[in-house]
């Protein structure tokens, strides 16, 4: 290891994916990336269940599983309410506070679900699911970043679905934002000096959500970003680097399934018209987006009315509908508040319900328990039973081609062990191949086109080149949870007893060391009531 500059690097690259790369490769757009995986060794990095953003991050970057460090999706859960998902829910101490611990310094720049964050040797700068203007560690930085290069934003200036921007002004904003992270990950490297540093790049995976693959526009995104990498490695001069991604992408190319529709036909889902909607991060954002304090959502006026009229059978799909039939379906959607849809719809009643898929994202049905939830439908000595029923029902749906819709419907045990596994999906539910995609909506009917047509896939990728990297280790049976571990191998510190991964065969493997839990630290940070998100870049939920 150097005694002056990075000893480590992490270059993290949401959804990206071998197939991603090969045909950038084919265009020479990734040169930096691929000198990297070609000169090191690289392989597909299996993501975790589920391989969303929120939950994948905080595992790949605390070595564990959610069910250990507690953030299965974008929002988190009060009863039957929600709020967005934050670092305070992350209960399993992060790579940068263990090797805090063990007198290492860091610097991470744009980590998802890193606000608030906790002090360290060095600088952390929050990125996804923080306020656009975070506090950081140490305090004034975020201030320091925007002095030093002029401008730094966490989220883009327009919304999602914002019409008064041009196609091109959007990419142009994507590459700003990618050049802002590489700059702002070169300054902070530069004052600091750390010995290890961690910058993602999230725009990598929001040109596929807001874009529907399309590659040219990938191609942009992916060569700005490949240009920061190359600046960082000229600038900072590591020992030795890692590239890893959370999950990967690809087409979808089945069917979008409503999972509640089914459920309700099979007697375990209760609707009702009107109420707050479906747990979601969507109509939260403009009050982020205006900086109002807030962290969780309640209806308006106009929403309210909405949903009154739903209740007495004038939902906003009866609406749109007739007004389709007159060619005014345009004005509705230019005037109507967006978050008309979810009041004025029907929607699962989850008081009344037995079980139900709470949020697409989360992969799963939750059921309704005693002593568990507020008015809990089943009870502790049923709950086996009712479980198994709702397995072996939605283990034989098929699509309106014949196929089988899942690949998986298990009990939560299979996939999540821990404190918090409790608060995960009783039962996990897996797309055949990830071709469909679930919807957490009721609509009437089970099967649609697919609301979004590029979506995540299991498969991610992870890349190790440079000092005591064995170019020719085997990765092919790389994990998401081996990423901690192998960091804190390659920076010759002991791995955490508690991580559920293993060091990687690209670096010499280390002892293990028994470190302070999160309570035991005294780090449990207090709550923010101010969460100025600006989340509408990406949309995720419906």
């Amino acid at each position: 290891m150097s005694e002056d500059g990075l000893d480590v690097l992490l270059i993290g690259i949401d959804a990206g994916c071998p197939d991603v790369f090969d045909r950038l490769s084919e265009t020479n757009s990734i040169p930096t990336l691929e000198t990297l995986t070609a000169e090191g060794t690289s392989g597909s990095l299996e993501s975790q269940v589920p391989p969303w953003t929120p939950s994948a991050w905080p595992s790949l970057y605390t070595g564990v599983n959610p069910g250990k460090h507690g953030v299965f999706g974008f929002v988190s859960y009060d009863g039957y309410d929600w709020h967005v998902s934050s670092a305070d829910h992350v209960d399993e101490r992060t790579l940068w506070e263990l090797l805090d611990e063990q007198g290492k310094s860091s610097v991470v720049v744009n980590a998802p679900v890193t606000y608030p964050p906790p002090s360290i040797d060095g600088a952390i700068l929050p990125g996804f699911i923080g306020p656009e203007e975070p506090r950081c560690h140490p305090e004034g930085t975020f201030d320091e970043v925007r002095e030093a290069l002029g401008e730094y934003r966490v989220y883009p200036e327009y919304a999602r679905g914002d019409d008064s921007y041009s196609e091109a002004e959007k990419m142009d904003e994507y590459e700003t934002l990618v050049r802002m992270r590489g700059e702002a990950f070169r300054y902070l490297a530069g004052e600091h000096d750390p010995d290890f540093g961690f910058v993602q790049f999230q725009k990598t995976d929001t040109v596929f959500h807001e874009f529907g693959g399309d590659w040219e526009k990938v191609r942009r995104v992916y060569e700005a970003t490949d240009d920061e990498i190359h600046q960082i490695l000229e600038e900072h001069d590591p020992d030795t680097v890692f590239v890893a991604s959370d999950h990967g992408m690809g087409k979808y190319e089945g069917y979008e399934f409503r999972v509640n529709d089914y459920l309700e036909d099979e007697g375990v889902v209760e609707t009702t018209l009107g109420g707050k909607g479906m747990p979601s991060w969507n109509p939260i954002r403009q009050d982020l987006r205006e900086g109002k304090d807030v962290d969780s959502w309640e209806p308006g006026v106009v929403e309210k009315v909405a949903s009154g009229a739903a209740k007495v059978g004038l939902t906003a799909s009866r609406i749109r509908k007739a007004l389709e039939r007159v060619n005014l379906e345009d004005v509705a959607l230019r005037y109507a508040p967006a978050d008309v849809a979810r009041t004025g719809n029907e929607q699962v009643d989850f008081p009344s319900s037995t079980g139900y898929l709470r949020s697409r994202t989360e992969l799963g049905v939750r059921l309704n328990v005693e002593g568990r939830d507020p008015s809990g439908e089943v009870s502790p000595e049923e709950y086996d039973e009712v479980r198994a029923e709702i397995i072996e029902s939605l283990r034989t749906v098929t699509d309106p081609d014949g196929n089988l819709v899942f690949e998986e419907v298990v009990p939560r045990e299979r996939y999540f062990e821990g404190p918090h596994t409790d608060e995960a999906v009783d039962i996990v539910t897996i797309p055949r191949d990830f071709q469909y995609f679930l919807s957490d909506q009721v609509r009437g009917e089970y099967f649609a086109e697919p609301t979004e047509s590029w979506n995540h896939k299991m498969d991610g990728i992870v890349a190790a080149w440079g000092e005591g990297v064995d170019a020719s280790a085997d990765l092919s049976d790389a994990h998401l949870f081996d990423v901690a571990p192998t960091i804190l191998a390659a920076l010759g510190m002991p791995t955490s007893d508690r991580m559920d991964g293993d060091v990687l065969p690209a670096v010499a493997s280390t002892n293990e060391h028994s470190y302070r839990e999160v309570e035991a630290a005294g780090e449990e940070a207090s709550p923010e009531a101010a969460v100025e998100n600006r989340l509408s870049d990406l949309g995720y939920l419906e």
